[in-house]
């Protein structure tokens, strides 16, 4: 038998993880008619929308009037999250719950932008990825749900102290706002005219808790949850703790959920998908595969721009290379599923393909960019802010 030890009794159990959800919700979401889920497929989403299914279906908390789930598809999720999302869509369907899958616009599509467009990978200072496939589809998303309601809603989310201490920070600025008490879930109100309220009722969920409802007992009530422990490796899950997000992530030094699902053997077939990295990489670090101004350009007030020939976007061959090594990547995989009788992937459809030949074959640049600038990679003299010009080493030395 072991000692008793200090910390003792401090550690909730999921029971009452559950509970303290149960009150949040019933505290703050039967203030709202109309609810609306923000769901990723990652583990923290899934777990919310299985727990609160579940709550409402064994009546413990009352059902809202209508009760939508935006199922977040960057048409970029790393494949065992997109399909297990797939079938719990489907099983909440079966439960009666709305579900809609929220897709970008065509243009602004991943592939799309990048290949089609020439906008190079995003970067940390050049981060376009996640507003224009995720935050900006929802939002949209949620302003037609809010017409359809007619009055405000109230947006659950999955989100969790402890997986960024950036947001961490930012709840504890706001936490002590609108009278909630600790425990009680991570609640922000908007003005009566805003699209919705926001509501994180697993805010206190640790991750053992996210763990044993998504491996054990979700499960139990017929949701296809144990799947999602693949991408954040497998029966170790718990102790990788991989982060999840796009196939290969440009802003990512390595793609932890990627090597994680890789090493599954049912999902090893995916192997090609790591050479997105390499691609990604040359695309964004060897100029040649990208313009560069010569010129100062000008602000609107008439002053230089902070950075004078700048390297820009892609040229039109390199996203021609670019699209070829996707497809072949795709084909790679689909043909090695087709054997083993997995799961195909789908990285560029029909449409997108065609789409990014057409933006190509139009001579499609990004705002500012014609396609007539210099190679990234040319000798050129150096144009300074104030306008000087320091000549190229090579010529100066010819000239001397």
């Amino acid at each position: 038998m072991s000692s008793p030890t200090l910390f003792d009794g401090m550690r909730t159990t999921l029971g009452e993880a559950i509970e303290l959800t149960r009150q949040s919700l019933l505290t703050y979401a039967q203030t709202h008619r109309h609810w609306a889920i923000a769901y990723s497929g990652g583990k923290d989403s899934s777990t919310a929308v299985t727990l609160i299914a579940h709550l409402i279906e064994t009546g413990q908390i009352p059902a809202p009037k209508t009760l939508t789930v935006l199922y977040a598809d960057t048409r970029m999720e790393i494949p065992p999250l997109q399909i297990a999302a797939m079938k719990i869509l489907a099983e909440l369907r079966e439960r009666g719950i709305d579900t809609r899958v929220v897709l970008p616009e065509l243009d602004d599509r991943f592939f799309v932008y990048m290949l089609g467009r020439g906008v190079p990978p995003p970067k940390n200072r050049f981060r376009w990825c996640t507003a224009q496939i995720k935050i900006e589809p929802m939002m949209q998303a949620l302003e037609s749900l809010r017409a359809e309601a007619g009055e405000k809603l109230l947006m659950i989310t999955g989100v969790r102290i402890g997986e960024s201490a950036q947001r961490d920070a930012r709840i504890m600025l706001s936490c002590s706002r609108d009278g909630a008490e600790c425990g009680q879930g991570w609640f922000q109100e908007a003005t009566p005219e805003a699209v919705a309220d926001t509501l994180a009722p697993i805010l206190h969920f640790r991750l053992c808790h996210v763990w044993a409802w998504l491996t054990a007992h979700a499960p139990d009530q017929g949701f296809s949850t144990l799947p999602i422990a693949v991408a954040y490796g497998g029966s170790e899950a718990e102790e990788v703790n991989a982060r999840t997000g796009c196939i290969e992530c440009p802003l990512a030094s390595r793609d932890t959920a990627m090597q994680a699902v890789i090493r599954q053997q049912e999902w090893h077939y995916l192997t090609p998908l790591v050479r997105l990295k390499a691609l990604y990489e040359d695309l964004s670090f060897n100029h040649a595969n990208r313009l560069r101004k010569v010129d100062i350009e000008l602000r609107k007030d008439g002053t230089p721009a902070s950075n004078p020939q700048r390297v820009g976007p892609l040229t039109i061959e390199a996203r021609e290379r670019g699209l070829a090594e996707v497809l072949q990547i795709q084909r790679e995989v689909n043909c090695n599923a087709e054997l083993l009788g997995r799961p195909l992937i789908d990285l560029l459809n029909v449409e997108e393909e065609a789409r990014i030949r057409e933006l190509i074959a139009a001579n499609t640049w990004p705002r500012g960019w014609d396609g007539t600038e210099a190679a990234g990679d040319a000798l050129i003299d150096k144009i300074n802010r104030d306008g000087t010009v320091q000549p190229l080493l090579l010529r100066a030395l010819g000239e001397a």
